[in-house]
């Protein structure tokens, strides 16, 4: 896997701290910090997602695709998969994150709870590179909920 990040504020007059990823699938990611109204120098301009806002929206990603993934090679009618993070960093720098809260919602027909509990147990505990490796500094909480399509 590879990744090329660049810099967007290294041209023109307003310099930001703005970023562009470009993925080795092909595809391109923006990135910007926010606003520093006390050392513009140092803020961004608002213009896409925080760095670690797109590592919380990966984890969710990653441990969405898991467990529809699994649900459906359980052979589970599977209509629908949202997955709410919330997370809480430290305080001080390297600001990790040390709480991630989710919150599954799995829409389907018949779907039984027990069986999105266990998907969601195997993403967390066996698949999802994303939720293991945030794992080592934040402590993962998981609920769900199963609505009848």
């Amino acid at each position: 896997m590879e990744c090329l990040v660049s810099w967007t504020g290294a041209t023109g007059a307003r310099s930001g701290m703005g970023f562009m990823a470009e993925t080795g699938s092909g595809h391109v990611l923006l990135m910007d910090g926010a606003p520093d109204p006390a050392k513009p120098e140092n803020g961004g301009q608002n213009l896409a997602a925080r760095p670690m806002e797109t590592v919380l929206a990966g984890t969710g990603g990653c441990t969405a695709y898991d467990v529809v993934l699994i649900l459906k090679r359980g052979r589970h009618d599977v209509r629908g998969c949202t997955v709410k993070l919330e997370a809480d960093r430290a305080p001080a720098d390297p600001k990790v994150f040390t709480g991630i809260r989710m919150h599954f919602t799995v829409t389907g027909k018949g779907v039984p709870a027990n069986a999105v509990e266990r998907a969601i147990a195997l993403s967390h505990e066996k698949y999802c590179s994303a939720s293991v490796m945030l794992g080592k500094t934040a402590q993962i909480t998981t609920s769900f909920e199963v609505v009848e399509a």
